[in-house]
C-alpha cells in the first residue's frame, strides 16, 4: 500500500499538512514499483498519472468476468465455486481465525492475510459479483437473494478493509451452500 500524495509534507508529491491514509489516497504497488517511483525525480510520476492509474486498474478488475455468459447454472456455480474455494483456504490459511493466528497470536500471519485480501479475496469477490450479474437469467429466487446476501457482504469487506468500520456484513453461508 502506497500513498499517492506523501504522508509527510517533504516524501514524494507531498503538499501541505501532508496525504491522508485514506482509500483515495492510497494505491497497491508491488514493494519494486513502489520503491521506484517514490525514489524517481520530482514530477516523474504525477498524483494525477498515480491516481488515473488506480482507477483504470480498479475499471479493469470490475469489468473481469463480466461479459462471461454460460449456458447453464452449473457451469456458472463451477466457476463461482472455484473462486469461493480460494478465498477459503487464503482464510482458513492466514486468516484471523486459522490455526497459526491462533496458535501463535504473535505471528506475522496477518500480514499475509492482509496483503491477500487486497490482492487476491477482493479481486474475487469482484469477479463473482461480475460473473453472477452476468447470468442472472439463471438464477432461481433462492439463488439470487444468495447472491444479493454475497454481495452485500463482499462490499462492505472491501470497503472495511479501506475504512474500518464497527461491523460489516458477514460471509453468508447461504450463498457457498447455493453456490458450491
Amino acid at each position: 500500500m502506497a500513498h499517492i500524495i506523501a504522508r509527510s509534507e517533504d516524501g514524494p508529491r507531498g503538499e501541505d499538512g501532508g496525504g491522508s491514509d485514506k482509500y483515495p489516497n492510497l494505491i497497491l504497488l508491488c514493494p519494486t514499483c513502489h520503491r521506484h517511483i517514490d525514489k524517481s525525480p520530482e514530477g516523474t510520476f504525477t498524483v494525477e498519472q498515480l491516481h488515473r492509474w488506480k482507477s483504470d486498474h480498479e475499471h479493469a478488475i470490475r469489468l473481469r468476468m463480466s461479459e462471461v455468459v454460460y449456458e447453464s447454472i452449473d457451469e456458472l456455480k463451477g466457476s463461482v465455486s472455484k473462486l469461493l474455494m480460494e478465498n477459503h483456504l487464503i482464510w482458513e490459511e492466514y486468516g484471523p481465525q486459522s490455526k497459526v493466528a491462533k496458535e501463535d497470536p504473535g505471528s506475522n500471519s496477518y500480514k499475509i492475510w492482509n496483503l491477500r485480501k487486497l490482492d487476491t479475496v477482493i479481486p474475487n469477490n469482484q469477479k463473482i459479483i461480475n460473473m453472477v450479474e452476468a447470468n442472472m437469467k439463471l438464477l432461481d429466487a433462492d439463488d439470487y437473494k444468495a447472491f444479493l446476501l454475497f454481495k452485500n457482504h463482499a462490499t462492505s469487506f472491501e470497503e472495511n478493509q479501506y475504512c474500518r468500520v464497527s461491523s460489516y456484513a458477514l460471509f453468508p453461508e447461504v450463498f457457498s451452500e447455493r453456490f458450491e
